[in-house]
């Protein structure tokens, strides 16, 4: 009698063990349980952590709630001004209603991939070139908000969508780089213009100054050739301006007291009977040299 007890205890407690082997169930932390009882689905959702369900009766499916990043496969598509663009990006979302995600869609995954994908060609078509170049920010804002209208009902929230890259054709990128070399070289001959407009009005100005100070122009001299010497050169070729020549041509001539009066000529005056008569002494003649000496005439006498 007491070993048939014992065997049915036992066998009881392996039955049991069984069945709590085939009941239990853990839910992690970032992952939600959605049960199907005999099909109809329970609520709520199993929290994280030790669940029973029936073994038979019941169906577990578990939700992850972390946020997904799925990329969207490169998308071509005509821009609104008529060139052809390739444009991917990618797309961060999370369940935020497990039974919805796994009841009011197949796969949410892939509905969310294909949503995406349909949105970004359109977002292109409706984009200019410019757009999809420079003001990303606020297509990724449009993208975002195509997505996420009927992710709504998926129990799905779409966290944030960003274009990755543009990619155009090889004749574009041509087209753009001379478009960009023009105008970086339009600017640099308006600088430079600006800068030889400035730099002349400059030497006007400093012209004039030497005009009326020409000692400036002489301690100017003096500079560059201070400026030259400090180079160690051997050989320095300056330039001598004329108008520096003319000031010390000025410096150089006797001005006031210290010019000496013209010489006059040498005059002998004889005043006979009171009257003055002045006589100019004739010039002394110039004796004529050898080679103004024309040679003597040979003697007829001689051989």
């Amino acid at each position: 009698m007491l070993p048939d007890l014992l065997g049915a205890l036992v066998g009881l407690g392996a039955v049991g063990l069984v069945y709590l082997t085939a009941a239990a169930r853990v839910v992690k932390q970032y992952e939600r349980g959605v049960v199907f009882r005999l099909g109809r689905v329970m609520d709520p959702a199993r929290a994280p952590g030790f669940t029973m369900v029936i073994p038979g009766v019941d169906r577990l499916h578990k939700v992850n709630m972390q946020i997904v990043t799925m990329p969207i496969p490169a998308q071509e598509g005509i821009t609104r001004d008529n060139v052809t663009v390739r444009v991917d990006a990618v797309v961060y979302f999370k369940v935020m209603d497990a039974r919805a995600a796994i009841v009011n869609v197949e796969d949410y995954r892939f509905a969310v991939s294909q949503m995406a994908q349909t949105s970004l060609r359109s977002i292109i078509g409706k984009s200019d070139l410019d757009d999809l170049l420079s003001n990303r920010e606020k297509l990724n804002q449009g993208l975002e908000l195509m997505i996420d209208s009927p992710a709504v009902g998926w129990g799905v929230q779409i966290d944030r969508v960003e274009i990755k890259d543009v990619s155009l054709p090889d004749t574009m990128k041509r087209s753009m780089a001379r478009q960009a070399e023009a105008d970086r070289e339009r600017r640099a001959r308006i600088i430079n213009a600006d800068a030889e407009f400035q730099a002349s009005k400059k030497l006007a100005e400093a012209a004039q100054q030497m005009a009326d100070t020409p000692a400036a122009l002489q301690l100017r001299l003096l500079q560059t050739v201070v400026a030259v010497a400090a180079e160690k050169n051997s050989t320095l070729v300056l330039p001598f301006p004329v108008e520096l020549l003319r000031f010390l041509e000025k410096a150089q001539q006797p001005t006031g007291a210290d010019a000496a009066p013209p010489a006059a000529p040498h005059t002998e005056a004889t005043t006979p009977n009171g009257q003055d008569h002045s006589t100019t002494r004739p010039p002394r003649p110039i004796p004529p040299t050898p080679e103004d000496t024309p040679p003597p005439a040979p003697h007829p006498d001689l051989p």
